[in-house]
Order: structure tokens, then C-alpha cells, then sequence
């Protein structure tokens, strides 16, 4: 199946490690052109290093930005740097910022405010600029890979979750606002996926049990209908499907991809 995406322009959030960095090497694979933005500069550069065996021409493809997207201004600018040097941006992934997983009888209020920062403003401070730029254009795709707590509440993950429910409202009602000015907005939510993040999220459940680490992920992958948790691969290759022509009539979804952990209709 041909994605059409040969020649576009891909801009993703959180392109240095993970899912993010998945997707850039799915969209590189497909001819497309990929700007990867992420806080930290070497970051960016093992990344870039990491991709050059996607393609013959991966040098060429990839371009490499260090900003900070909690800062709206900062945003802004990133952007204007990146059309400006490599054209208008076709499609956006944003899967950069991670709320830390916090037990419930230690939060205060200042992980609230750090989640939504890390995450939803993260997000938005993206997407606000780029959704306006496409619809004069008359055309673009975003995809927000946002995540499973969004939809069902953990208490080690309540700040974040609450961030994860709060974008993919954002982004249903932006998906109706744009979609007659060319522009769709998909949502994918990961559930247990094979990335650093998932350290993180095993350290704290592992905690709260009074397990290993090794014990949580075992646990947590015994409880998955699959078996396993998925590979940052498995996400990308929906990720580049909603943001292709294929799911040219697909908008405003919210794609679940917790291998049936959750099965609920919604």
C-alpha cells in the first residue's frame, strides 16, 4: 500500500528516543522528510546517527532542532526556523513531554502544574501555530500520540493522565474546527510500550507494591491479552497510517493501542 507521503515534510515532537523516533525512521522509510525537535541537542544528534540506516539518503532527509516547547515563544520560533529551512510542514507528530508518575499521597500541586506543562502545553504550544499555517494552506495532518491514562485513571498517574484526557479533548475539537480548512487531528494512545519512558512508570509501580522493577514489567505483561507490550514500531506504523492519505476520511479519532487491556466501547 503506497502511504503517498514520498516527498512531504514531517515534523515531530519528541523525535529524539521513542515512539518519536520510531515514527521519524517509519516516515523516513516512506520517502518523506523528517524535523526532529527535542529539548536536548545531543539528543537530537544520536538520534539523527541512529537513522542513518533508514534510507541511503537519511543525512539528507533529516534535520535536527533543540528547543524547550513549554515555552510558547520558544515554539513559535522553532517553527519559523524549521518551514523557513525546509518548507511548509505537511504533517505533525507530537510525541515529546512525559508527566512523571507521582503515588496520590505524595502529590501536591505542583505536579499538577508540572504534568500539564510537560505534556498538554507541550503539545499545544505546537499545535496552535502549526493548525493555523495549514489551514490557510489548505491542507495537513497531526497525530498526537498521547497515551491509555487519559482514558482510564492509575493513582501513580493521575497528573499526567489528567494532562492525557485534557489533549485528546483538544484535539477531537480541533479535528471539528479544521476539518473543512483540509486539516485532520487523530489521536493514538499507546498503552505499555517499549521505550526509556516505561522504566519510569515500572520504577513507580514497583514502588508502590514493594516489587522489582523486573516483577512490575512481568505483572503488567501478564495482564495484557497480547502477552507482551508494544514495540515504539508497532505504534509508528499507526501513527504514519492516520497522518498518510489512506485515512484521508479518518479524523478526530482516537485510536487505542493497549492490546485489548481495556475493552471498553467508547
Amino acid at each position: 500500500m503506497d502511504l503517498e507521503l514520498a516527498g512531504k515534510h514531517v515534523l515531530i515532537t519528541g523525535g529524539s528516543k521513542g515512539i518519536g523516533l520510531a515514527c521519524a525512521r517509519g516516515f523516513l522509510q516512506e520517502g518523506a522528510r523528517v524535523s526532529l525537535v527535542a529539548r536536548h541537542e545531543a539528543g537530537l544528534v544520536d538520534a539523527a546517527l541512529s537513522l542513518a540506516d533508514a534510507r541511503a539518503d537519511a543525512a539528507r532527509m533529516v534535520a535536527t532542532f533543540a528547543a524547550d516547547l513549554s515555552d510558547p515563544q520558544a515554539a513559535i520560533a522553532v517553527l519559523d526556523r524549521i518551514e523557513q529551512a525546509h518548507g511548509a510542514v505537511d504533517v505533525l507528530v507530537n510525541s515529546a513531554g512525559a508527566a512523571r508518575r507521582t503515588p496520590a499521597d505524595q502529590l501536591e500541586a505542583a505536579h499538577w502544574q508540572a504534568a500539564m506543562q510537560a505534556k498538554y502545553f507541550t503539545y499545544i504550544h505546537m499545535m496552535d501555530p502549526l493548525i493555523k499555517r495549514m489551514a490557510a494552506r489548505g491542507h495537513g495532518a497531526i497525530v498526537n500520540v498521547v497515551g491509555a491514562g487519559g482514558k482510564v485513571a492509575s493513582p501513580i498517574h493521575l497528573p499526567g493522565g489528567s494532562a492525557n484526557a485534557a489533549l485528546m479533548l483538544a484535539s477531537v475539537g480541533l479535528a471539528n474546527a479544521y476539518a473543512a480548512k483540509g486539516v485532520r487531528v487523530n489521536v493514538v494512545n499507546p498503552g505499555l510500550t517499549a521505550t526509556e519512558r516505561l522504566h519510569e512508570g515500572l520504577a513507580a509501580q514497583a514502588a508502590q507494591q514493594g516489587i522489582s522493577p523486573e516483577e512490575a514489567l512481568a505483572q503488567s505483561s501478564a495482564r495484557l491479552p497480547l502477552g507482551r507490550i508494544a514495540e515504539a514500531r508497532e505504534v509508528a506504523d499507526a501513527v504514519l497510517f492516520l497522518a498518510s492519505a489512506r485515512a484521508s476520511y479518518v479524523t478526530g479519532a482516537v485510536l487505542a493501542m493497549d492490546g485489548a487491556a481495556i475493552p471498553i466501547v467508547v
